[in-house]
């Protein structure tokens, strides 16, 4: 039997409430897919977030590693094709930790891939009904740390042949600001249990832009 790793984070930039986490732990308490699945919360830190991605991957060796993030502002699930070698924080940790154009690894490589079926998860979520895009880079903030260093981490592990990604989801309706875009609590949980589904699936051969 196959290992998911699949996270999501803590509440962050003086919210109270993190619907990442919370469609984690929804998948978690209804999933009967063929695979074990490891959930974790990551706290929202440079270091403690690699720290305990480093460890999870470590203790469970997973087969697949699925990070998800919140994306304040976007109506659409968003998953990720790049994480870049930089730290560019708008605000601060959780730790208060505000890092400006450093490196997430000195002298690491300025990017690294997505290794999940990005094209082919896009295009399972739209056709289930649920808005969804293709995005370059998960950004310069925590998200994009751990997209980079679980890629890392996993090359380290396995050779490079684990698939792993990150998955932006918008706010949840009862976490949006007033006026914010936001996708049902129960429309998110079904996009990440989706994204489970595909994640050992052979990626699609779709022109660009196609799935965006």
């Amino acid at each position: 039997m196959s290992t998911i790793l699949l996270t999501g984070f803590e509440p962050f930039g003086g919210d109270s409430r993190n619907p990442s986490a919370e469609a984690v732990n929804r998948v978690a308490a209804t999933y009967d897919g063929p695979h074990e699945l490891v959930t974790a919360t990551l706290p929202v830190s440079f270091a403690g977030s690699a720290a305990e991605l480093g460890r999870l991957i470590d203790a469970h060796r997973p087969d697949a590693v699925v990070a998800t993030g919140l994306a304040g502002g976007s109506a659409r699930i968003a998953v990720e094709r790049i994480g870049v070698n930089l730290m560019d924080a708008r605000i601060a940790d959780n730790d208060g930790h505000q890092p400006t154009d450093e490196a997430c690894e000195p002298g690491g490589p300025a990017a690294r891939f997505a290794t999940l079926p990005v094209k082919r998860i896009v295009q399972a979520l739209s056709d289930a009904g649920i808005p969804a895009h293709a995005s370059l880079t998960a950004g310069s903030f925590v998200c994009n740390h751990v997209l980079y260093t679980a890629l890392a981490a996993a090359e380290r592990a396995a050779a490079g042949t684990v698939p792993v990604g990150f998955v932006h989801v918008p706010w949840s309706t009862p976490t949006a600001p007033e006026g914010a875009p936001h996708l049902s609590e129960s429309d998110i949980a079904r996009g990440i249990r989706i994204v489970l589904d595909q994640v050992f699936e052979t990626e699609q051969r779709a022109v660009g832009g196609t799935v965006w």
